[in-house]
């Protein structure tokens, strides 16, 4: 390794503009940690946030964007066992994705499936992370339940489409144009509501109700998924593109015992996350070298195009992931 690398920071909160190529000292392994070289980096909601100044890295973090990436294993700490220089992986991040290399917790790194490339790898953590935590451990989803996506042609939306349907639960999206809404249909979605045409709290009363609702909107949409939601239904909060703030009558969420929860990935303790990196492994990794599951891709950019990959996640108009090719 050499002592500098390419990275790309924010100079200062705002727009996909500020976001600008630099130079950094290469990053050392710490206890229980690697360094990758990184070949592809996932980019992910949270990162704009980030770049905006809303969502500030946890104490100890770096503070270059990129909570994920795929990259060969070129340090290893003190402390770490089953990982070797070497190996290909791809990793949950502290933070730091968007550069040559990244150091990270070893227990946060996953083999790359057999058979697939290093950039689809890089698209597997934040998304797969955070799918399996909130619909399957918070969420409890079973087989045969009614499940609604929010989002459902996002990188998080497609995760959870394909896995819930693996899983056999039945799978209701709301997508905003007729292109999104036919490739969740593709993934494996029963119903996709177009939600500028249809009211998807009408819909799913018409099911039944939803057992199950994981929400990346909030707003308006917080009350609506309640009336949505079948008696013992649960709510699972991701995220608030519309705002985090909204009135609730709680009288429903009583009459109907409902479950209201919700996560955030990045704060989450190291034994934590390693203990869902554990769960993937044994569940849906399986699953992702048959095949069964994989990773929708939109675009790649080179990490030197990171603002453009901010701009074309931000215009809401990408179906599944986007990538910064890094290196390879």
């Amino acid at each position: 390794m050499t002592e500098m690398m390419r990275a790309v920071e924010i100079c200062e909160p705002g727009g996909p503009d500020v976001l600008k190529l630099t130079d950094r000292p290469v990053p050392q392994a710490g206890h229980g940690q690697v360094v990758l070289k990184v070949a592809y980096a996932g980019v992910n909601r949270p990162d704009a946030l980030q770049r905006a100044g809303a969502y500030d890295p946890p104490p100890g973090a770096s503070d270059l964007p990129g909570l994920e990436a795929s990259g060969e294993v070129v340090s290893v700490g003190p402390g770490v066992e089953g990982i070797s220089e070497g190996d290909k992986v791809c990793a949950l991040l502290p933070g730091g994705g968007y550069a040559e290399y990244v150091a990270t917790p070893a227990a946060h790194c996953l083999p790359v499936p057999a058979g697939m490339g290093m950039k689809e790898a890089a698209c597997l953590p934040e998304t797969f992370f955070t799918v399996w935590s909130n619909v399957f451990n918070r969420g409890g989803l079973k087989a045969g339940e009614r499940f609604l996506v929010h989002g459902g042609s996002s990188g998080i939306g497609t995760t959870a489409v394909q896995l819930a349907s693996a899983f056999g639960a039945r799978v209701f999206v709301t997508a905003g144009s007729e292109e999104k809404c036919q490739a969740c249909l593709d993934l494996g979605a029963e119903r996709a509501i177009n939600y500028r045409e249809e009211d998807f709290v009408s819909v799913m009363r018409g099911e039944g109700g939803a057992d199950l609702i994981l929400d990346m909107v909030g707003g308006d949409y917080i009350p609506r998924n309640v009336k949505a939601l079948a008696e013992d239904g649960r709510l699972v909060q991701i995220a608030f593109l519309q705002g985090p703030v909204e009135k609730l009558n709680f009288a429903l969420v009583m009459v109907k015992r409902l479950t209201i929860t919700g996560s955030t990935l990045r704060p989450q303790s190291d034994l934590a996350k390693a203990r869902i990196a554990q769960d993937l492994h044994e569940a849906v990794w399986p699953l992702l070298e048959a095949g069964k599951v994989a990773p929708v891709m939109d675009s790649e950019f080179d990490l030197s195009e990171a603002a453009a990959a901010h701009a074309r996640m931000e215009s809401s108009g990408h179906i599944g992931k986007i990538v910064l090719k890094v290196s390879g």
